[in-house]
């Protein structure tokens, strides 16, 4: 999926550049007394041979102007000779940073697929930058050349439809749960709600507070992991499920505590300490879920 792919580049961006520049290194001449464009092209041309699934290779001089056809993978040419690349970002950012480049995916004008230009700059025996190099890849393939996890990948695959078959069970289990939790109202039937009993409202609270804190983890993980939602802050979109989940947790259990304190109040006077026991757990995690949030904000702070 496109949102997740590029996420995935934005994490396995240094590797890409570090291949890309190591097949400039490897393969094109640099800091030589004369570097001819026939050389350059050759060597591009090798690069392509030997790269798979690469889109295009160019050309450029100082100014930005194409100097050779753009070669596409297929052996064809385009006759672009002459058309100014001053404005791309492969060109400007190899010329200012003087160093192999790597540009965020756009769209290719060849096939409006997502693709990632790499540059690198030639430099004579001065230091002068004379020529810039380009190759043009399309983002999937250097996904599979840099993120053994893609999606696109066997592996990352069974793990998306492995979230997908987890995701459909809590979804179950929550379903279920909202139903068990209804099931003692309908049992009573139309019109007889005055004899519904104080002990069956909250053991159905409880069943669907649970269900919703179900149906909420199972919503974050199918719309990240399954449908490949961007995450702005993955360790923000964690901490925030974590708290929900956690939250609903607490209110069940305190929902169950208040209603064992009627229940023993009233038939087994003796039993209280029981649910004092309950009590005093839900303390505890109330404790222990305000310190994880307390430090959790202060590391997304720093």
């Amino acid at each position: 999926m496109v949102v997740q792919d590029i996420q995935q580049f934005a994490e396995i961006r240094p590797k890409a550049r570090a291949y890309f520049c190591y097949l400039f290194h490897k393969n094109l001449p640099n800091h030589l007394p004369s570097v001819s464009i026939e050389s350059l092209t050759a060597r591009l041309l090798k690069i392509r041979g030997d790269l798979q699934g690469l889109e295009a290779t160019y050309v450029l001089d100082a100014a930005g102007n194409q100097v050779t056809p753009t070669y596409l993978k297929n052996g064809k040419k385009e006759e672009d000779i002459g058309a100014s690349r001053s404005t791309r970002a492969y060109y400007y950012r190899a010329m200012h940073e003087r160093r192999c480049t790597i540009t965020d995916p756009y769209p290719s004008l060849l096939n409006d697929e997502l693709t990632v230009t790499a540059s690198e700059p030639i430099f004579d025996e001065h230091g002068e930058i004379v020529y810039v190099a380009c190759i043009d890849m399309p983002l999937a393939q250097v996904l599979r050349i840099a993120h053994p996890m893609a999606l696109e990948s066997v592996s990352g695959r069974f793990f998306r439809i492995a979230y997908g078959v987890f995701t459909v069970v809590l979804a179950l289990v929550s379903l279920l749960l909202f139903v068990k939790g209804i099931e003692g109202f309908l049992s009573y039937g139309m019109g007889h709600y005055e004899r519904i009993e104080i002990k069956d409202i909250f053991e159905a609270t409880i069943l669907l507070t649970l269900s919703l804190a179900i149906l909420d983890l199972v919503k974050t993980l199918f719309e990240e992991e399954v449908l490949g939602r961007p995450k702005s802050d993955p360790a923000s979109s964690i901490h925030k499920t974590m708290v929900r989940f956690l939250g609903s947790i607490i209110i069940a259990l305190s929902i169950e505590a208040l209603m064992l304190v009627f229940k023993f109040a009233m038939t087994e006077p003796h039993m209280l300490v029981n649910a004092i026991y309950i009590i005093g757990g839900v303390a505890m995690l109330l404790v222990g879920l305000a310190v994880y949030i307390r430090f959790t904000n202060l590391g997304e702070r720093h």
